[in-house]
């Protein structure tokens, strides 16, 4: 057999094209931010996970400039060889202290930092408990890691105690690895219920606060700190793509936590460090939150106002946590792309999120916050998607 036939088994590509309703790579000819230009259109961008607006903050932007002068382009190698510049010793120092932790390991990208944490953490002999609803990126952690994966029904404490039950700890290690916020649904982890189990069978705890960093908790240090535990989760991680407006990820841990993987995470000493105006971008973004946490509560009145303003025009909302995740479930993948094609067209941009990444017949439209939106541009979204759900019969 080719191996090249099964790249033209693409049908369900050909047919959504076919029917001008095909929602991927649209093109951006501007900043991102509460409204941007796409293809020449203005368009109001509801489909962001720019939380805290900084991609576009004058600050973030002259920091990235002047590192860009001062380094030049790119490192040319990796963290363990040429490849660390001050800047990166100087984020994780300030992004472990931020968080509360001893230290800090950064990574390029974010889904290659759940690979190189859990599959430098986790091996052979032991087990990773996976929520269902996780991150793709921890699905590919598990599989390089060679550890057994459990996976545990979304957020139900009594399928991951049952699962706890069956490992033999004497020789075993056991990992949970939860997304602090869900990334399609919104929802916020049982953190509590998660770390008294983690106790109770001698396991370790790991949040992915990818959607959590700037998000949740007083200070917007994520999931822990809006729970209380900041004490209890051994292991963070997070990206610098969202709430700290550029390109990277991170592990926060122990001092010997971060050396182990440091000395044996192939994912980190084999890839080339972050960009230095990447690194100065986030270290400024971070600089921001941390003096303007006010951010924090912008995000979480403009997602409460737009929760709010769904649920008055008789919108179904299914996330009861107040994030600024909020998807409006279509349940046909065809009407998922129609929406947004619709959206698109009146100036509204959402995100479609069909099979694989949601179960069969779960289709919605991600819909997602910043802490600059304004409440009118909320109106005008909610105005337009009402439309839009009538249309295609939601």
């Amino acid at each position: 057999m080719d191996l090249f036939k099964k790249c033209a088994n693409l049908e369900i590509v050909k047919k959504v094209k076919e029917k001008d309703i095909y929602p991927y790579f649209h093109q951006l000819n501007s900043k991102q931010g509460p409204e941007v230009v796409m293809e020449g259109k203005d368009i109001i961008m509801i489909g962001s996970n720019n939380y805290l607006g900084l991609t576009s903050h004058p600050e973030v932007i002259e920091a990235g400039i002047k590192a860009l002068e001062k380094y030049g382009s790119g490192c040319s190698g990796s963290r363990f060889l040429n490849g660390t510049l001050t800047e990166h010793v100087l984020l994780e120092k300030e992004l472990a202290q931020f968080l509360k932790k001893e230290d800090v390991v950064t990574f390029s990208t974010g889904f290659q930092s759940n690979l190189g944490i859990i599959s430098a953490i986790a091996g052979r002999t032991d087990y990773i408990l996976c929520d269902k609803e996780n991150h793709a990126s921890i699905y590919d952690g598990c599989r390089l890691s060679f550890a057994k994966m459990l996976r545990y029904n979304h957020s139900d404490m009594e399928d991951l105690e049952r699962l706890l039950k069956t490992i033999d700890t004497t020789v075993s290690g056991i990992l949970i690895v939860t997304d602090g916020v869900f990334s399609m649904g919104g929802d916020i982890c049982k953190l509590p219920e998660i770390v008294a189990l983690a106790k109770k069978y001698g396991a370790r705890v790991m949040v992915d606060d990818a959607h959590g960093l700037g998000v949740l908790g007083a200070h917007g240090r994520g999931t822990a700190e809006y729970f209380g535990l900041e004490d209890d989760v051994d292991i963070y991680m997070g990206t610098f793509s969202k709430s700290l407006a550029s390109l990277g990820g991170y592990m926060a841990a122990s001092h010997e936590v971060c050396e182990y993987v440091r000395h044996t995470s192939r994912p980190f000493i084999f890839c080339a460090s972050i960009p230095p105006s990447n690194v100065a971008c986030a270290r400024k973004a971070l600089e921001i939150l941390n003096r303007e946490p006010e951010r924090v509560k912008a995000l979480h009145d403009i997602s409460c106002y737009m929760r709010n303003g769904l649920k008055a025009n008789d919108v179904d909302i299914i996330a009861i946590d107040e994030t600024p995740i909020i998807p409006i479930y279509t349940y046909e993948d065809e009407k998922a792309f129609t929406a947004c094609k619709l959206l698109f067209d009146r100036g509204v941009y959402v995100n479609p999120v069909v099979s694989p990444a949601t179960p069969v017949g779960q289709a919605l439209l991600r819909t997602s916050y910043t802490a600059t939106h304004t409440e009118s541009q909320m109106d005008k979204a909610i105005e337009k998607i009402v439309e839009v759900l009538k249309i295609v019969g939601v």
